[in-house]
């Protein structure tokens, strides 16, 4: 049988898809921009039809309705990722969904391992090419997992998911598909404030010609992106790149001539931007996305010439510690790449990992607080312990911690903390150490 013929009968309606979900069934939506709405809108709507029960559902970053974790879906549904997205982060506050925590890179093999149950895998792939090739398009990461160990595959072959270079799926490798033409998720540029062009300026301050950078989402990546136009031969060895990265690729700060591999590529796993920068990405020989466990593995980074990465944090006390991904006990997204990056830039000759973040941030109820603080929140799990933190940067400046001694570490922190909260810390600081700061 011919990949055409075979791609014919398996094409469905999502309802039909969808029929194929078991009770019990652990179910992994593919990542950010790769997850298949029209099946998912099938899922929720068909559940007290098929009589679904405890049916698990995993993914990282969603952006997404997140109907399955509703109220009043916990008999059909329980969500349970790896990384917190807004649509889901009520419904693990109140007991309504659960939490795992796993380094990015580490994804793929715990769902291969089978650690990470995998039942049913759905995704959006673009069309097939002259030789039944789908592309993952914007997502590649754990997704190109999840389709070859999932005893059941079911994706929408979207006409709008550009098609990239790098891991590709095989019409094969489907059971179920679903013809649907559906807009992507975009996520639009933040407006870049004056404190993050001034953490930008201080982190390109750090970056050498030549350099490979990992860059990700937000006000400060793209902040640090306005400071670079004077670099030369950057390269990208990323988790991802958003809108920020295209602008420097057309003016040729971004060659990728220094890289030690993938060299003139920017490798990323996932995209998360706008129309354009899917458009920019489409059968664009210069972006090539593959697996996490390649992009993220540290040992595959730390190979890298001159690894810079780039990421940032909820709070940091003054031994280095930094808090990513929770408020105390209030889990707010996921550890992600940070570690998986922060290691690798380690690793590497020459490399820089730094932590970049404002100086204050405001709770809700509109309290502001320090970011730089005595202690991390009760609770709180440290992200990146205090021996892999390298650089940390606030609008107020740069603190060199790696080979300073628990001293140095604060008072170098305590010099880049808000001015309104340098006082408090300074107390600790005699507190703890004996001296005057």
């Amino acid at each position: 049988m011919s990949w055409k013929d075979d791609y014919k009968r398996k094409l469905c309606t999502p309802e039909e898809a969808v029929k194929h979900i078991k009770s019990g069934d652990s179910v992994f939506l593919a990542h950010c921009v790769g997850e298949p709405p029209v099946l998912v809108e099938a899922m929720v709507n068909c559940a007290e039809e098929y009589g679904y029960e405890n049916v698990e559902i995993k993914h990282m970053v969603s952006l997404g309705s997140g109907a399955y974790a509703q109220p009043g879906m916990e008999k059909h549904f329980r969500a349970n990722p790896i990384f917190l997205s807004a649509n889901i982060r009520r419904a693990v506050e109140e007991g309504r969904a659960d939490f795992t925590p796993a380094f990015f890179h580490e994804v793929p093999k715990l769902i291969r391992d089978g650690k990470l149950k995998c039942d049913v895998a759905m995704a959006q792939v673009s069309p097939p090419d002259e030789n039944g090739y789908c592309s993952l398009g914007t997502s590649v990461d754990y997704t190109w997992q999840a389709i070859k160990s999932a005893r059941t595959v079911i994706v929408q072959v979207n006409d709008q998911m550009p098609r990239t270079f790098g891991d590709m799926v095989h019409v094969d490798d489907f059971d179920h598909i679903v013809e649907a033409s559906t807009p992507l998720f975009e996520i639009k540029p933040p407006k870049i404030t004056e404190v993050e062009e001034k953490i930008g300026r201080y982190c390109a301050s750090l970056i050498e010609d030549g350099s490979t950078l990992q860059l990700g989402i937000g006000g400060i990546p793209d902040a640090v992106m306005l400071f670079l136009d004077d670099k030369k031969d950057l390269g990208i060895h990323s988790e991802m790149i958003s809108d920020g990265t295209m602008a420097l690729y057309e003016k040729g700060v971004i060659t990728g001539k220094y890289k030690n591999f993938d060299k003139e590529k920017m490798t990323v796993t996932f995209l998360m931007g706008t129309r354009k920068l899917y458009d920019f990405a489409n059968e664009n020989p210069a972006v090539e996305l593959r697996t996490v466990d390649y992009t993220n593995h540290p040992a595959v980074i730390m190979k890298q010439h001159k690894m810079v990465s780039i990421n940032s944090a909820i709070e940091v006390d003054l031994h280095g510690q930094v808090v990513a991904e929770a408020m105390g006990l209030r889990q707010f997204s996921g550890v992600g790449g940070q570690v998986d990056f922060v290691r690798g830039a380690a690793m590497s000759d020459d490399g820089k990992a730094i932590i970049a973040m404002p100086s204050v941030t405001t709770k809700r109820d509109g309290t502001v607080i320090s970011k730089i603080v005595a202690f991390v929140e009760h609770g709180a799990p440290i992200t990146t312990s205090r021996n892999d933190v390298d650089y940390v940067i606030t609008e107020y400046g740069i603190a060199a911690l790696k080979g300073k001694s628990l001293r140095e570490r604060a008072r170098n922190l305590i010099n880049i903390a808000h001015p309104d909260f340098r006082d408090e810390l300074a107390e600790e600081f005699e507190r703890r150490f004996c001296e005057k700061l």
